[in-house]
């Protein structure tokens, strides 16, 4: 039996619907400062998400999820993420997340002067992070 002290509650939550309800005993997602890893009893923080993998280490097991943008508060024994779209691995269609890239590269290669270049590039991010969450589940 796994030791149960060192966990924390993390909630996931998205428009949608609560995502992930569980304990870890560490948390990693990216934000928009730099990837941050999270233990139970971690410094209170609000923060921004940036698109990136979501992983969840709980007593037995690991999960990844792609988490595109949002908000995470961070208070001593608990996590709470609302983020924009979360997606475990086999809800993502990996042929769509790479016709997406495609799209976004041909955009960002083009160098359109009425481009949205971050909106592309954002574009970019996810189609990646999508197809890196499925080639780590494998």
């Amino acid at each position: 039996m796994a030791d149960t002290d060192n966990l924390f509650d993390v909630t996931i939550i998205t428009p949608e619907r609560e995502f992930y309800s569980g304990k870890v005993k560490m948390l990693e997602f990216n934000t928009t400062e730099g990837e941050i890893g999270i233990y139970k009893n971690h410094i209170p923080l609000t923060t921004v998400i940036a698109p990136g993998i979501v992983t969840l280490t709980e007593a037995d097991d690991v999960k990844c999820a792609a988490v595109h943008a949002g908000f995470a508060e961070i208070l001593g024994d608990a996590v709470t993420i609302l983020a924009e779209i979360a997606e475990w691995p086999p809800e993502i269609d990996v042929d769509r997340a790479k016709r997406a890239e495609d799209r976004a590269r041909g955009r960002i290669d083009g160098k359109d002067d009425s481009l949205d270049m971050l909106r592309a590039e954002i574009a970019l991010k996810k189609s990646l992070v999508r197809q890196d969450v499925v080639a780590r589940s494998k």
